[in-house]
């Protein structure tokens, strides 16, 4: 019997399932195994250090459970660390960035937003995106601060969600903005708010169906697709409170999940120290 090994997918928190959930419809056959590191989370406002040494531990343990492939579902790991990945670890590695040519390609006005964590934003992955890009179209960054943790609590919808979004939304709708970039794993899980506060004229775009074609056009060209026919599964841990995580975690993946504590991968943040 061939034996079905799993993709790795990794996040600062819970927000890469918004990534998982595509790669989910994409490929149904898949046993899908997702870590959310949100004992660290949001990487936004981590050094680079430690967002790729915990970018590195996370891989090696996703490797140690077999996985055939590596999604880094999370744009501020990819900004920082990505290299480093792949030059480390011979897997295919597909990784998040945000969403600025398909943007640049649907805006009317000529001016497209992005929402996204500092850390993403000041990442040479950005700026070589808004150096590319940004010569044809006016393209607004927003850092979202707080963004992050209200989707780690499991606030979707309440009022300091909704205010922080109109903070982050309205100037760019002020200044012509009809195209939105989510540029964060987290924020898909605010796009029904955000699309309500921005209104139906404004595009909102998301990245993670084009990451999970990616996923499967690579898996495709090494020969590694599992048969569709069979159901695939999902595994979770969490650097976090494994209690806490799984509450939101179930919450977002909308079915009941067992979330297991992390091993301990902190060797590779203690080398660097050292």
């Amino acid at each position: 019997m061939t034996t079905i090994n799993p993709i790795g997918v990794f996040d600062s928190g819970v927000g890469g399932l918004s990534v998982l959930r595509e790669i989910r419809r994409e490929l149904p056959g898949e046993d899908l195994l997702y870590v959310a590191d949100s004992g660290h989370a949001p990487y936004g406002d981590k050094s680079g250090p430690l967002i790729e040494a915990r970018s590195i531990a996370i891989v090696e343990f996703l490797v140690s459970q077999h996985a055939k492939a590596i999604v880094v579902a999370c744009n501020t790991a990819t900004g920082v660390a990505i290299e480093t990945l792949r030059a480390r670890f011979s897997v295919p590695i597909v990784a998040m960035e945000p969403a600025v040519k398909p943007a640049a390609m649907h805006t009317k006005s000529g001016v497209i937003g992005v929402l996204a964590t500092s850390g993403t934003l000041v990442s040479n992955n950005f700026a070589k995106l808004h150096a590319r890009f940004g010569a044809d179209v006016n393209i607004l960054v927003q850092a979202c601060p707080g963004l992050v943790e209200q989707v780690e609590a499991g606030d979707l919808s309440g009022d300091k969600t909704r205010a922080l979004i109109e903070q982050y939304v309205l100037p760019l709708l002020a200044q012509k903005a009809d195209t939105i970039v989510l540029g964060c794993t987290h924020y898909p899980f605010l796009a029904s708010l955000i699309q309500e506060i921005a209104g139906s004229s404004v595009a909102i775009i998301d990245p993670a169906p084009a990451i999970a074609r990616e996923l499967r056009r690579r898996l495709a060209s090494i020969k590694q697709l599992s048969p569709e026919a069979r159901a695939g599964t999902e595994r979770f841990w969490t650097s976090a409170a494994p209690d806490e995580t799984k509450q939101v975690i179930s919450q977002l993946w909308q079915v009941d999940v067992e979330v297991l504590g992390l091993p301990n991968v902190s060797s590779v943040e203690a080398t660097l120290k050292n």
